[in-house]
């Protein structure tokens, strides 16, 4: 069983690809579908993430698409289960198994995610409608005080079992420790914080036997928050972002599949590019789980009417394939003009 977990957790990570997520929950998805003047159905939902996922030649930028737990039991206009198509398409099926995160008892303004009963169960279901890799998200908010030890702490161990449970029941787990951008901290204490929560994650991991041949790292990159005055450029941010990475990731793990965390659909594909071409001999890939800044401008191409989804797909095409050409540090801001004459933003 774990060959087949590690060579599925290789392939999430190929080189060039990355990581599509579009498993946003129904209250985020509406808010989402609302924010463009689309009512939000079960099948608004459905064609949007079906105009996604149908984009020509996204797998060959895209090894993987996490999905909610709705659009997993969902079928095409045509009638084919998402899992098959994105199967016959020649791309993973992922799906994302956390409930959300809560507010943490005893810890003023931290959560931990929630999720774990019942999971072992859910894992089996999911993996009978075609699912090979999931996800969990954990949150972590910087601030004055925080995060506090306990957060960390309880965060850390509740990833580990989940991913102790994936692996178990046939899952890739897709480990995914977030460092807020929220607040106006420097770079350096998201360094600080971004290295000191990877140590816990990956001592829990040790602790509860996963194997981390057949996980993938989904963390955030290391950066100045949103209202920081002096924000890092993209060097800085690389420079940072491997310095913690070699200090506590280890080189068993076969890829880092960074998230967008609020940062522009630029932003992320610039500070991407500056990863892999500072990276040099690191033992992991580097690459791309994006949702946002994959997706909106797509999704603000799209509106909803059938006329549009050439013009959304070529948007998505594009900004997939900005960071497929980063994945390899080989992305330059000229590019982002190419090819892009028809997409009206």
């Amino acid at each position: 069983m774990n060959a087949d977990l590690r060579a599925t957790a290789a392939a999430m990570v190929a080189p060039g690809k990355g990581i599509l997520a579009a498993d946003e929950s129904v209250a985020t998805a509406t808010k989402r579908l609302n924010g463009v003047g689309v009512e939000s159905t079960a099948d608004t939902r459905r064609t949007y993430r079906q105009l996604l996922l149908t984009t020509p030649s996204l797998a060959t930028m895209v090894s993987g698409v996490i999905l909610f737990d709705e659009t997993l039991r969902q079928s095409t206009s045509d009638g084919v289960p998402i899992p098959a198509l994105l199967g016959d398409l020649g791309v993973l099926p992922g799906i994302k198994v956390d409930t959300g995160a809560k507010p943490l008892a005893g810890h003023p303004g931290e959560t931990v995610t929630e999720g774990l009963d019942g999971l072992r169960e859910r894992i089996v279901e999911y993996v009978s409608l075609g699912a090979r890799f999931a996800k969990w998200r954990a949150v972590i908010a910087v601030g004055d005080g925080l995060p506090t030890a306990g957060c960390v702490a309880a965060n850390a161990h509740a990833l580990a079992r989940y991913a102790a449970l994936c692996q178990e029941g046939g899952l890739v787990p897709i480990v995914e420790p977030e460092v807020l951008m929220d607040g106006d901290h420097t770079i350096g204490r998201c360094e600080e914080v971004t290295t000191s929560v990877l140590r816990a994650v990956f001592a829990e991991l040790a602790a509860q036997r996963v194997d981390l041949e057949a996980m993938v790292l989904k963390p955030n990159m290391v950066l100045s928050a949103k209202l920081c005055l002096d924000r890092a450029e993209p060097a800085e941010v690389a420079e940072a972002t491997l310095r913690s990475f070699r200090q506590v990731v280890p080189a068993a793990v076969p890829g880092v599949a960074f998230l967008s965390g609020g940062q522009t659909p630029e932003e992320a594909t610039a500070n991407l590019d500056a990863v892999n071409r500072q990276a040099g001999d690191a033992p992991w890939a580097l690459t791309f789980s994006f949702g946002r800044a994959l997706q909106d401008r797509a999704l603000d191409a799209w509106r909803g009417e059938a006329d549009n989804v050439d013009v959304a797909q070529e948007a998505l095409f594009h900004r997939t394939k900005m960071n497929s050409a980063a994945a390899r540090g080989a992305y330059s801001a000229d590019m982002e003009t190419v090819g892009m004459a028809t997409v009206v933003l």
